[in-house]
């Protein structure tokens, strides 16, 4: 493990937002969903790619919270240009699950 300063950690900035929309990403090389997450009214509705279908469906995503780094730079993955990181967490099995915040934070606050 590598160990970084408080400060380095502080420069990651995760944020947390609804899901606003979810499709299927069948361009994508391996199975995921696109997303679009709204961050409220400083960042707004960011698009990133997951690779969660394991464990989610997109008509299940839509209204649910998660958990995102809202400032790597955008990245291409296939015809989608990804905003945002989705933040999960390996099962088992190696399948992610979401990392979402335990009650209602409003969307924008950042993780603290």
């Amino acid at each position: 493990m590598t160990e970084i300063s408080f400060d380095e950690f502080m420069a990651v900035d995760i944020r947390c937002g609804t899901v606003t929309d979810a499709q299927p990403f069948p361009e994508a090389r391996k199975p995921a969903i696109k997303l679009w997450v709204d961050f409220g009214p400083e960042l707004g509705v960011k698009k990133s790619s997951a690779q969660i279908t394991d464990h989610y469906s997109p008509e299940g995503l839509v209204g649910s919270k998660v958990m995102a780094v809202v400032n790597f730079p955008p990245r291409q993955i296939g015809p989608l240009m990804s905003e945002v990181l989705v933040l999960g967490f390996p099962d088992a099995d190696g399948a992610i699950l979401l990392a979402r915040p335990d009650g209602d934070a409003p969307d924008g606050a950042r993780m603290a």
